[in-house]
């Protein structure tokens, strides 16, 4: 037998100890006074004389040390990311108690009554004066109790992560700040949260590949969304003029620190403004945040302080010659000639070539919070034009960190000009890039019954959480992002063995 099943089948021999004292392996409801973290906040920085009269307390937890000495002994309870110390004397809690005591194994889930008292060390306790038995755990722990350090472990298991990195529930915790921070900020003013469809029998809204899923009963293919963007659009056809979405979209791609295939966005739309309205609500609004999820506008990422309170802006143009390195940074003029942006990439056309030089030459420099303005038509079918210069519209992105974690554009309400930007992007489909955009034709027929001037914008939930709690990875703000299948799992088998079936 390996040492695994050894500890396995130790574990549960220590149930049917415990059922025999007369506890269930697995408790039900247990009615609790206060919290660990209710505890420490109202009593962390009290004396021992400010402790009496007795504070009395009935608190629940998993069990994270534990120190047998004799007739008494000491444990570490924890509850929501904090601990607190619990102390067991067999002549306090009874014989009974004191048995069950004797039997856990770090890990079990327990409840605790007692009274609160400071050790001659001085750290805040609970002397106990009765325990109940909540559940047992089968599985070891991490060896190193400071830490899970294994990085596809955290990722594979995250829930013995968050038990065993407390810094790792802050991070989940600051991402629940910022969307409610979102969505308060936008019902302020005046948006109304809605739901599109998750499943979509085309595609669009975005540059991607889709996931293909398939409707036994219709027998029909369908797609998981790219993204909300046609469907919210639709919406301020109708009349809802100010619409958002928290959402969850898939898209096809490769998997990175910056890249997950299912990942979460924030969309919304506004009838009559535009994108430099956007811009600014923009600013307001991460400045907004930034506040609310770590208390202040500035925050560090990877050394670099990020300063939220503004967002320093460059049209795309201005951007290339501003941040270009190395030899023969481009002029002005030459920035806007389209030969002289031919030269320099091997994309077919002006607006992809210097979508590509932006791409390789400046995304990675825009580590302070800005705004790109002005994009090509070419990589833009759902914007609308610069009034007076057809070549790009009226467009921006949002980088922090050398990331995009926005975009935006006024949106396109013209349906003649929207038909032949989806027969552009079918040209570029037949061309070899499977990203472009399909031809949506009902959407079309919705701009024919009239969109009013619209704006509307993306912000990626995920990235900016990286950005706002220091990750690296955006794998360590998605609780269960997408990881390779692991080899089998032989828990079932062991369990099953050592139950002798």
């Amino acid at each position: 037998m390996s040492l695994e099943d050894e500890l396995l089948k130790q574990r549960l021999e220590r149930i049917a100890e415990i059922e025999a004292l007369g506890y269930r392996a697995y408790g039900s409801r247990y009615d609790f006074t206060h919290t660990i973290p209710e505890i420490l906040a109202g009593y962390g920085t009290k004396g021992a004389e400010e402790l009496l009269p007795e504070v009395r307390v009935r608190v629940a937890g998993r069990l994270m040390t534990l120190r047998h000495m004799g007739k008494a002994g000491f444990a570490h309870l924890q509850q929501s990311g904090e601990r607190l110390q619990i102390y067991v004397k067999r002549d306090a809690v009874g014989e009974r108690d004191f048995k069950l005591f004797k039997l856990l194994d770090i890990g079990d889930i327990v409840g605790v009554e007692g009274y609160l008292f400071r050790t001659r060390t001085g750290e805040l306790s609970i002397h106990a004066e009765r325990l109940e038995f909540l559940s047992k755990t089968l599985l070891s722990m991490p060896e190193k109790w400071h830490g899970l350090e294994d990085v596809e472990t955290r990722y594979r298991q995250r829930y013995l992560d968050l038990i065993a990195n407390p810094e790792v529930r802050g991070v989940f915790l600051t991402r629940a700040r910022i969307i409610a921070s979102l969505r308060r900020q936008l019902e302020a003013h005046g948006f109304v949260e809605v739901e599109t469809p998750m499943m979509q029998p085309l595609y669009g809204g975005a540059a991607a590949r889709p996931f293909i899923t398939h409707h036994n009963t219709l027998d029909i293919d369908l797609y998981l969304r790219i993204a909300p963007e046609l469907y919210l659009k639709r919406l301020i056809v109708g009349g809802l003029e100010r619409v958002y979405e928290i959402n969850r979209n898939f898209r096809n791609e490769g998997l990175s620190t910056h890249h997950n295939p299912e990942f979460t966005m924030l969309e919304f739309y506004q009838a009559y403004t535009d994108y430099r309205g956007l811009i600014d609500f923009s600013a307001e609004l991460l400045a907004q945040v930034a506040r609310e999820a770590t208390g202040g506008t500035t925050v560090e990422y990877e050394g670099c302080q990020l300063d939220f309170s503004h967002l320093e802006r460059y049209s795309m143009r201005e951007a290339v010659v501003h941040f270009w390195e190395g030899e023969g940074r481009p002029t002005p003029e030459e920035v806007a000639d389209p030969a002289w942006l031919r030269r320099h990439s091997s994309k077919p056309t002006a607006g992809e070539a210097l979508t590509d030089l932006f791409e390789r030459q400046v995304e990675a420099r825009l580590i302070q919070p800005t705004v790109i303005y002005d994009y090509p038509v070419e990589t833009s079918p759902l914007s609308k034009n610069k009034p007076g210069d057809p070549a790009f519209v009226e467009r921006f992105e949002i980088y922090a960190a050398g990331m995009e974690i926005g975009n935006a554009y006024t949106e396109l309400n013209d349906p003649q000009e929207q038909r032949r930007r989806f027969e552009m992007q079918l040209g570029m489909r037949e061309r070899g890039d499977l990203e472009a955009h399909q031809m949506d034709q009902d959407y079309v027929r919705a701009l024919a019954y009239g969109m009013p001037p619209t704006g509307g914008e993306g912000i990626g939930i995920d990235r900016l959480t990286m950005i706002l709690t220091g990750s690296r990875s955006i794998r360590d703000v998605i609780l269960f992002p997408l990881l390779r299948p692991e080899g089998a799992i032989d828990l079932v088998t062991q369990l099953q063995s050592l139950d002798g079936k």
